[in-house]
């Protein structure tokens, strides 16, 4: 019996191997492309485009950044970077990678180890910060609940936490097109790793 493919050739002329992913077959403008067009909440949100997992990314981030003021740049990659394997495998929404069950997580934790490595993050980041992006991740998930997925706020508090309301202000969920999305993603990327240097 032949074994079965597991990887995906990327626009950018890699070949990513899902199951044995290195970093030099990652590239920013693969990811940011392909999570440009990756619909959060499984495309069931408000609006003219789809809310995609870059712009979700790019909001974590800033997020990140109000809740760890004065973070380097190498952590704020990483929030940005958080949903980065998506760009292959795609979002699931909670539900469904729970029914899924670990060779889900095990499958994104590849794909995230290679991808901190290709943009100069340890593989596995320090268990603090990783917390730190986790509830800037739920104040998203609050913000598009209750703005473009139909969740009244009672009921995103149940799921997600009530945010600080002085974390969230002055922050609105961006509706645009994927290449906009994609544009602000990779220069947002270029912008952190430049000051990495």
């Amino acid at each position: 019996m032949p074994k079965p493919r597991a990887w995906q050739k990327m626009l950018s002329g890699r070949r990513l191997d899902l199951l044995d992913p290195t970093p030099m077959d990652i590239e920013i403008e693969d990811i940011a492309h392909g999570l440009s067009f990756v619909a959060r909440w499984n495309g069931q949100t408000k609006g003219d485009y789809a809310y995609s997992v870059a712009e979700h990314s790019l909001l974590v981030e800033r997020l990140f950044a109000r809740l760890a003021p004065g973070a380097p740049a190498k952590w704020r990659l990483a929030a940005l970077l958080h949903d980065a394997p998506e760009y292959v495998i795609g979002d699931m929404i909670s539900p469904v990678k729970a029914a899924v069950g670990i060779g889900y997580e095990e499958l994104d934790a590849r794909l995230t180890a290679a991808i901190h490595l290709r943009f100069g993050l340890p593989a596995t980041i320090p268990a603090i910060i990783k917390r730190q992006i986790k509830k800037a991740d739920k104040i998203s998930a609050w913000m598009e609940a209750t703005r473009i997925a139909g969740f009244d706020p009672a009921e995103a508090n149940r799921f997600f936490g009530k945010p600080d309301r002085t974390v969230i202000a002055g922050l609105d969920i961006r509706l645009r097109s994927p290449v906009e999305a994609r544009n602000e993603y990779t220069a947002r990327h270029h912008h952190l790793l430049a000051e990495l240097s």
